[in-house]
């Protein structure tokens, strides 16, 4: 991955004018964020370099983990931030890493994140509509992509945090002996799941927004989401799961930065960018679909980065400004 440069040229401009203390507040300044190894994720992350460039930060190349590792950096010291951390689904990661006592979580990144269980509209408007049904072996069968009787879930990958919740579910809802989660590597099993659509076949999957996925298998077009149940999160968890009033089991969600309290305290600047800065889920998901169909180069990515700046340069600037004013 090439270093995050977008603002370079701003930079030297900037670096030129008798306002350099006044205007990059950050000069002289590493950060050192953590990501996750995700590209769906990489531009929301680079839109935040790019602001702390223009504030005269140095961002260092981020290293890239899970999201259970990305919390355990920041709070250990080895990162000073990290730029997806989901409010909810993420706390346990969260609160196991040091929680309140050794870091923050600042503003709202990304609004409005769903996550849940979809099968293809037929079988919806065929009657199945609640995940507690597939306890019915007859039902499971007939999501068996494998032929062993059991419906098969294309899930979550371990250490994303959202298999905790399939996991806890699948015991408390009594779908053990009817589900199989399958859980390799995410985009190979939706890519299996996508096929088996577009040849007819029934499909059970677990997806979140903002990603790709729901642009390919469009719910209320081509699949549903499922209600659950009845609320059940794991370690006694809470949150709002009613959307559009149905119950998708997983918490109505948001995405936030995750910073070092030590940081945010030594750089006010970055701390204020951190409030402001927001990013539309719907534009998350649409880059996230240009990924999806071949954009997905570091190239791309800083174009589809530099393309977003320029389509919301008020409200970015307004970022910038907020942050140069906290500074001073």
């Amino acid at each position: 991955m090439k270093p995050f440069t977008i603002a370079t040229a701003l930079t030297l401009s900037l670096a030129a004018t008798p306002l350099l203390a006044q205007d990059r507040p950050g000069e002289g300044i590493t950060v050192r964020p953590v990501i996750q190894p995700l590209l769906e994720e990489m531009m929301q992350a680079r839109i935040i370099f790019s602001a702390l460039e223009e504030l005269g930060y140095t961002v260092a190349e981020p290293n890239e983990v899970l999201a259970q590792t990305a919390h355990l950096a920041v709070g250990t010291g080895d990162a000073d931030f990290f730029t997806d951390s989901w409010n909810e689904l993420h706390d346990a990661f969260y609160q196991e890493a040091g929680g309140d006592a050794v870091m923050s979580k600042v503003g709202v990144l990304v609004d409005g994140a769903l996550q849940g269980y979809l099968v293809d509209k037929a079988s919806y408007d065929a009657g199945v509509t609640d995940l507690g049904q597939l306890k019915d072996p007859a039902i499971a069968a007939k999501f068996d992509a494998d032929g062993d009787g059991k419906a098969d879930l294309a899930g979550c990958v371990p250490g994303w945090g959202c298999e905790r919740v399939i996991e806890h579910q699948l015991t408390e809802y009594g779908l053990r002996d009817t589900v199989t989660h399958n859980q390799g590597e995410y985009n190979a099993v939706i890519a299996d799941t996508i096929a088996r659509f577009q040849n007819g076949e029934p499909v059970l999957y677990y997806t979140w927004t903002p990603y790709w996925v729901s642009g390919e298998l469009v719910p209320g077009r081509d699949v549903e989401w499922l209600s659950v149940p009845y609320t059940s999160l794991p370690d006694g968890g809470t949150g709002n799961t009613e959307y559009q009033g149905k119950n998708l089991g997983f918490a109505v969600d948001s995405l936030r930065i995750v910073a070092r309290n030590d940081f945010l305290e030594a750089n006010p600047a970055a701390a204020k960018l951190f409030e402001v800065a927001t990013i539309d889920v719907n534009d998350v998901s649409a880059e996230n679909k240009l990924i999806a169909e071949g954009e997905d180069s570091s190239a791309d990515i800083d174009r589809h980065v530099a393309d977003w700046i320029a389509a919301h340069r008020a409200e970015y600037d307004g970022w910038i400004e907020a942050a140069r004013a906290a500074a001073n």
